[in-house]
């Protein structure tokens, strides 16, 4: 627990969207339009426990310094607004442009009321805007697409463009199948079925968020495939809510994973063989942005745990966003993996510090750890059975006494972060824990880039290849790092770098 009662804005993120003084949860909508990001996301605007879903929404022209607006889509009598995105509609395909000017259509679930025309059913509804995305306005015929059913939602939207023509593909889900539903438009107004994918792999939980999209194969353009997301609650690897994704082919009708080791219900056996989009407990609903140019594929996940999201300890805002992340396919050992890197723009005005190359035979205390700061190092393995490091520790106390401790085991070939020591976590029994995820070294050495927030850690491990995402909830004044090897000896080169705003 906290040996210093930490004010009301002490865990505020310096480097992480979030709400002023409301709940948050999934992303939704993401866009970039003349200039500008846009983040749209599940909100509370009466309270910030889960209740009242309605859009809320934040621009930036930097992927890191965002400005809260007023909430875009607010619930009303009829309705609660679910998840979804956000297209713009270049060619007015939808007919809701005016003056020339191409429209912003959000395609969203509505969750409808008792006393609605609808009641109990999820469907898909369209909003517009014609100002940029600032204000919105409901389509007179809502919903476009329906199944009566009370399970099938979060719509992602894209303009598929191939041999078997030009229109836009929405997926959505039917979240207790298991199941990714695909439909095409001509005008985002009429849908049409095309086909489902699952269950497979991951079916712990229901599914929810999906998105899919075409990446270049090891950043060459003429070798393509496409990756299919989907969000699951619980049954992530490591307990709680989690996100996976499939690699494989998508002709404009049907999705085919090359990566599926299960057909239907999961094995247990193999859930640590799964690809996961993150094996941390705290990266759920990512979803990516549309229009982004260049062909960038940007995404942003929700930072939390549905176990004990309404509990986590702050206030008056309760979750934050993860860093946006920039998604691209490599080939390893002959399979294609996503590899995800922080964009580019988070550490775009960083301040390196001098590297410190360490030997290690036990605990060794480093000078320059904060509160917020970036983490680079790598690790060479001697003959110690574990080494890591230990952020956000004590400063008054034994080296490595107490905070995050982050760890390789090379017999094991395990990632392992223990956040049981880590500050406040009485608030609810699932949040203390140890999360491990896959690791190998590549060249003989393992390589952590590790954001370190007032309360979180993201690990990218091996450029990008495994990441691992928590929150934490130290005293503020824990500031310390430690590195550390067990049973033998390592080497560390380690780096740190001052990013964002210290709020504290």
């Amino acid at each position: 627990m906290n040996t210093v009662a930490p004010t009301l804005e002490a865990y505020r993120p310096a480097m992480h969207y979030t709400a002023k003084d409301t709940w948050l949860n999934d992303p939704n909508g993401l866009v970039f339009h003349e200039g500008i990001y846009h983040l749209y996301y599940q909100n509370n605007p009466f309270g910030n426990v889960h209740s009242n879903m309605s859009w809320g929404h934040a621009t930036s022209t930097d992927l890191v310094n965002w400005e809260e607006h007023q909430v875009a889509i607010p619930c009303d009598d009829i309705e609660e607004i679910f998840s979804g995105s956000i297209v713009v509609d270049h060619g007015n395909s939808s007919g809701l442009g005016v003056g020339g000017v191409a429209p912003l259509v959000a395609i969203y679930t509505s969750a409808y009321k008792p006393g609605s025309a609808h009641p109990g059913i999820q469907a898909q509804s369209l909003a517009w805007s014609i100002d940029g995305g600032y204000s919105w306005t409901k389509y007179s015929g809502n919903p476009v697409l329906t199944r009566n059913s009370p399970e099938f939602r979060d719509p992602k939207v894209f303009r598929y463009n191939g041999p078997a023509g030009s229109y836009w593909v929405m997926a959505a889900v039917e979240a207790h199948d298991f199941a990714v539903l695909l439909y095409r438009s001509d005008d985002l107004r009429s849908w049409d079925y095309l086909s489902t994918f699952g269950p497979a792999n991951g079916t712990g939980g229901i599914w929810e968020c999906p998105d899919l999209f075409e990446l270049p194969v090891d950043g060459l353009p003429g070798t393509t495939k496409w990756v299919l997301t989907v969000n699951m609650n619980p049954g992530g690897p490591n307990g709680g809510s989690a996100g996976q994704y499939f690699v494989g082919e998508f002709d404009g009708v049907s999705f085919r994973s090359e990566t599926t080791l299960t057909e239907g219900m999961q094995d247990p056996g193999l859930v640590d063989q799964y690809q996961w989009l993150d094996w941390g407990r705290d990266f759920y609903a990512a979803v990516s942005f549309s229009n982004v140019p260049d062909g960038r594929r940007l995404m942003i996940g929700w930072m939390n745990n549905w176990q004990y999201a309404n509990q986590i300890p702050t206030s008056p805002w309760r979750s934050p966003m993860s860093l946006v992340r920039e998604v691209s396919l490599a080939m390893v050992d002959g399979q294609p993996r996503l590899v995800q890197q922080p964009a580019p723009e988070c550490t775009a005005e960083s301040l390196p510090g001098p590297a410190q190359r360490v030997s290690l035979s036990g605990t060794v205390a480093v000078d320059g750890g904060a509160a917020v700061q970036l983490a680079d190092v790598t690790f060479t393995p001697g003959t110690a059975d574990e080494f890591g490091l230990v952020v956000r520790g004590a400063t008054d106390g034994a080296a490595g006494s107490s905070g995050t401790r982050i760890s390789i085991s090379p017999g094991a070939g395990e990632l392992v972060l223990d956040r049981t020591n880590s500050g406040d976590s009485g608030f609810h029994p699932a949040f203390p824990s140890v999360s491990k995820a896959p690791l190998r070294a590549l060249d003989g050495t393992y390589s952590l880039r590790i954001f370190i927030d007032h309360c979180s850690v993201e690990v990218f491990a091996q450029d990008g290849l495994v990441t691992l995402t928590e929150l934490i909830f130290p005293d503020p004044a824990q500031t310390a790092i430690t590195l550390f090897s067990a049973n033998g000896s390592a080497e560390a080169l380690l780096q740190l770098v001052a990013v964002g705003q210290d709020n504290a």
